[in-house]
């Protein structure tokens, strides 16, 4: 093994080794270098550490490496569309001198003061020259907002992107938020645009790919790889922490001291804020889930001495918060890896 440790537990930072999306990018990537694209807008969701922000990262290297693309990458809480003017005109070299000679955008603060013209009333108005002008040059806007959520930087944007691609006019986007954040936008008022944009959801990783690379990587057994391959359930954030941990101990079986180091990372990292967020009734029905690594909806309704109406509303929380797995009819499982240790550990039980 190398000195250096390829895994890292450092959120949205792409790794030396991880295992990429690769169809999702692939799918996104070949939509949006077609001639005529038929989707403009793409959505990435999941919870905390599935990898939404390494595969956004990986498109936005992707993109910036192709000579016709223009990306730009904005915070989910600005002023998005002022944002975009100000950074096409100090970054696209072809746009600051088009703005320098035609456009007079003063009152926003950009370019210098063009005397002739009179002052751009509208930024919308004016983002909408700029992707005229990039057009004109054969060029196309990627504007990519990571940790989305429902702010009214992001409705005032999706709803001018609504008007624009209506215009033929070279934008798209990319956004990656958590499950409840990106709904909650598909649920505003006035985007239903938004809603019909197709959503990637960040499903668990290919365990035998966990497995692979693990005995390839760290040096151990077919049978120790499958384990710990089974032990992060396929999630992101997990596979790179069990490596890590791993990888330091320099051992080839997992040991109590890794899986102790691997169980405090993910609850200080992740489930600490994931049982933060849970509505009391969450919780007091994922005491009784995490009895058994799965359980019958009828289990659980007979233990609990619930009926399935009372259990709906946490049922359908529970899943949008990517906590538990219904996916097999009648079957709950818990989907987050070792959540069941962190369950036991909390003293309100």
């Amino acid at each position: 093994m190398n000195n250096r440790n390829p895994y890292t537990i450092s959120f949205g930072k792409v790794p030396t080794k991880y295992l990429s999306r690769a169809s999702i990018i692939d799918s996104i990537v070949e939509a949006l270098e077609s001639d005529i694209p038929d989707e403009q807008a793409f959505k990435l969701t999941g919870i905390r550490g599935t990898g939404k922000t390494v595969t956004l990262t990986s498109l936005e290297r992707h993109f910036n490496d192709e000579k016709n693309w223009v990306v730009i990458g904005i915070r989910s809480d600005s002023d998005i569309i002022s944002e975009l003017v100000a950074r096409l005109y100090s970054s696209v070299p072809l746009i600051t001198k088009f703005v320098d000679a035609n456009l007079n955008l003063s009152a926003f603060g950009i370019g210098i003061n063009v005397s002739k013209k009179s002052p751009v009333a509208s930024i919308d108005y004016a983002l909408e020259i700029l992707l005229s002008e990039l057009n004109k040059h054969g060029k196309r806007l990627l504007v990519t907002i990571d940790e989305a959520r429902n702010t009214k930087g992001i409705i005032d944007f999706i709803q001018e992107f609504q008007i624009l691609i209506r215009k033929d006019l070279p934008i798209y986007t990319i956004l990656a938020g958590l499950y409840e954040d990106i709904e909650s936008l598909e649920n505003t008022k006035g985007l239903t645009f938004f809603l019909r944009a197709t959503k990637f959801e960040m499903t668990p990783l290919n365990i035998t790919y966990i497995r692979d690379d693990y005995q390839k990587t760290l040096g151990i057994t077919f049978e120790e790889a499958d384990k710990m391959a089974h032990i992060t359930k396929g999630y992101a954030f997990a596979y790179q922490t069990l490596g890590k941990y791993m990888w330091d101990s320099k051992g080839k079986t997992v040991t109590d001291e890794v899986l102790r180091q691997f169980d405090d990372v993910l609850a200080q990292k992740v489930y600490y804020k994931i049982w933060s967020e849970l509505a009391p009734k969450d919780r007091w029905f994922l005491k009784f889930i995490a009895q058994k690594d799965s359980m019958t909806a009828t289990d659980l309704l007979e233990i609990t001495k619930k009926s399935h109406s009372e259990w709906s509303v946490p049922r359908k929380r529970l899943m949008e918060k990517g906590v538990i797995d219904t996916r097999l009819r009648g079957v709950i499982t818990l989907r987050l890896p070792r959540f069941k240790e962190f369950i036991d550990a909390q003293i309100e039980f």
